[in-house]
């Protein structure tokens, strides 16, 4: 907290004020600093560094020798004296610093210490000695300030604001001092800081929708809007896909209407419509910082955006059809994977609605052409990417990114919005979804649930801890940060591509030859995975790297579906019910690597709803089978794949048809 200002705008009543180095040599440095000092706090998963004067031995660093404590949530007092330990220790030897992780995500909001005590061994087997740490309490003892201690040594600072701010984070650390559980002489370090607000924005918006009384959607989008973009399946011979791929460019494909026969006739109609929701996204995909106590995000525009619809046959209930909203993945569209599923949430009396993602489904001119009985039918395809980087290419996911200089912000403000345009949909099912025309409402306001795969699964994480109106949930191979998603997966390129397009740039290890671009770039992080002994790291460059990818998160963490994991089932927000939830997940995942899943449920105590596929098994019994099981709800094509995605989506849509009380 030495490194922040005063703030009386923020809940943390502080905002961050990291120094800067020479922007001339460290340009990428000052660009993301930017971007953290209009953060509330500290990340609320911290990689700390502790730096010692001389060697020690790393075996005696553990929860017990050094450890975290809550000194509350800065609005309520809530956590306080809840003791966190660490994990995934490195010791650099070379430059004689310790560094960590908290074992647990940090509650947001809240004052921590971070305790280091004489329980740390020299490389003599000796306890470390306290001291600068020691001479503080002997002088706040005795009345005197470390200002007097820094004029005694020549460092005269006239700034009285310094001065005065020293002082007050002194005094913090002191009152902290007696929080610890520790006796003082057993205390050889304290350091004190306050972690950031990370939901505040999304459930200021929720509360903004909420209030909201939109205009009905409107399915009157065919044919220039001549026509009602409703179609019995029965009467489709093909839907193709005229999608726009670039300024001037477009790929034609077909739309996976035979995975409506899984369950043969499930599916009765597929309808299209349109309705409008806030956009809080600048031009360069950021959502704009506001104080976290006293501020109000902004709607800077609107999106006109389009919804498809499965709806089911037979009767329709007397409450309307229950609805599963259905989030597709990184790369995909709402043509991909919600036409997988939608047949079996179907055969169990649930609907399936989807939107694409920010960035996703092509650029806006692309065309849906829907060939019926009666002849074809051309509507908007509602695609949301476009050129963001002026090449004049449209890639599968441009434009859910954040643009320079706020590279650092990622897909955080990209997610963050898929979930305002979710919010809003369920908004817009609360006020009425009339399908056929006849005045009345289709769809049950009070049967709304929420599945995703992947990326969907990740915002929608986000979106279940924040979202009222959605009564039960089942994420399919989520997990988070996007950060450590990246850097542990088959993702891990971007990562390296993030470092080697830095300035200075941060790539610690040679390409690979023969392999193009960027798929050759390599790093070395030397970061262990959770409870694994201390590593010892000798690898150049590493720390930096590491120091860089908690930055990364630290940004993204309001972007985060850990973040949101406790809101859930164990800390709803005030007026929420606890929502029953599934979390399936498959072992060997190497696009979503399970660590990052396990995060998620360690986060909001999930772990009993996790249904783990163990696809290491299937694989072994049947060569036929992906060893990456990924996509394993929605594998429909193959055979020896269909029956998992199959049962896996059963377990989804009766998890539904029952309000989400059988698993």
């Amino acid at each position: 907290d030495r490194f922040t200002r005063p703030d009386w705008s923020q809940r943390t009543q502080k905002t961050v004020q990291l120094p800067k180095p020479d922007c001339t040599v460290r340009p990428s440095d000052c660009a993301d600093l930017d971007v953290i000092n209009t953060l509330d706090g500290f990340n609320t998963q911290p990689r700390i560094t502790v730096p010692f004067t001389g060697a020690i031995d790393p075996s005696s660093v553990n929860s017990t020798t050094v450890f975290l404590v809550n000194l509350g949530d800065t609005l309520s007092g809530k956590g306080f004296g809840q003791k966190v330990g660490i994990n995934q220790v490195a010791w650099d030897a070379a430059a004689k610093i310790l560094i960590f992780e908290s074992d647990e995500l940090l509650n947001e909001h809240s004052r921590y210490v971070l305790v280091v005590t004489t329980g740390v061994r020299d490389a003599q087997g000796h306890p470390i000695e306290a001291g600068r740490f020691a001479r503080f309490q002997k002088d706040w003892r005795h009345g005197r300030h470390d200002r007097d201690d820094r004029r005694r040594h020549g460092n005269r600072d006239n700034d009285r604001d310094d001065d005065r701010a020293l002082e007050r984070y002194q005094k913090s650390v002191k009152d902290a001092l007696h929080s610890t559980g520790t006796h003082r002489r057993q205390v050889a370090a304290l350091s004190l800081f306050t972690t950031q607000s990370t939901t505040a924005d999304l459930s200021k918006i929720h509360r903004q929708i909420k209030r909201s009384n939109p205009d009905p959607a409107s399915f009157m989008i065919a044919n220039g809007g001549a026509a009602r973009a409703v179609f019995p399946v029965s009467s489709l011979a093909g839907i193709q896909f005229h999608r726009q791929t670039g300024t001037n460019t477009f790929t034609d494909s077909f739309v996976p209407t035979p995975a409506l026969n899984v369950i043969p006739g499930a599916v009765a109609s597929i309808a299209f419509g349109t309705f409008t929701s806030p956009d809080y996204q600048n031009a360069s995909k950021v959502i704009p910082a506001t104080p976290t106590l006293t501020g109000t995000p902004r709607a800077l525009g609107s999106n006109h955006l389009l919804f498809e619809l499965f709806v089911p046959s037979g009767p329709k209930p007397a409450g309307g059809w229950p609805v599963a909203l259905f989030g597709h993945g990184f790369t995909d569209s709402m043509y991909g994977a919600p036409w997988t599923v939608a047949s079996v949430f179907a055969s169990r009396g649930i609907a399936t609605m989807a939107i694409n993602v920010v960035g996703h489904g092509g650029g806006a001119q692309g065309t849906l052409n829907v060939f019926t009985a009666a002849g074809p039918v051309v509507l908007p395809a509602g695609g949301r990417g476009f050129d963001q980087d002026g090449n004049g290419v449209i890639d599968s996911t441009e434009g859910v990114n954040a643009v320079a200089p706020q590279t650092i912000v990622g897909s955080r403000d990209g997610l963050r919005q898929t979930v305002v345009d979710l919010m809003q949909l369920v908004r817009q099912i609360e006020v009425g979804v009339d399908v056929d025309g006849d005045g009345a409402a289709d769809l049950d306001k009070n049967r709304i649930y929420y599945s995703g795969q992947s990326f969907g699964g990740i915002y929608g994480t986000i979106f279940l801890g924040v979202e009222d109106g959605i009564k039960a949930g089942a994420p399919n191979v989520p997990g988070g940060s996007i950060t450590e998603v990246a850097r542990l997966g088959v993702f891990r390129f971007l990562t390296a591509v993030a470092l080697a397009t830095r300035q200075p740039q941060l790539l610690n290890l040679a390409p690979t030859p023969g392999v193009p671009l960027p798929f050759n770039l390599n790093f070395n992080e030397n970061m262990p995975l959770r409870d694994l002994p201390t590593v010892t790291s000798s690898v150049p460059g590493a720390a930096a790297i590491q120091q860089v990818l908690e930055r990364f998160e630290w940004v993204q963490q309001s972007g985060n579906p850990v973040s949101y994991a406790s809101r859930i089932r164990r800390d709803p927000p005030r007026g929420h019910a606890a929502k029953p939830v599934i979390f399936q997940f498959a072992k060997g995942d190497v696009t979503v690597p399970n660590p990052t899943t396990s995060a998620i449920l360690r986060a909001g105590h999930l772990a009993d709803t996790a249904t783990l596929f163990r696809n290491d098994l299937a694989a072994a019994a049947d060569s036929n089978i992906p060893k990456n099981p990924h996509t394993f709800l929605t594998n429909i094509g193959a055979p020896a794949t269909a029956p998992f995605a199959v049962a896996a989506q059963q377990q989804i849509a009766i998890f539904f048809a029952t309000h989400g009380m059988t698993v």
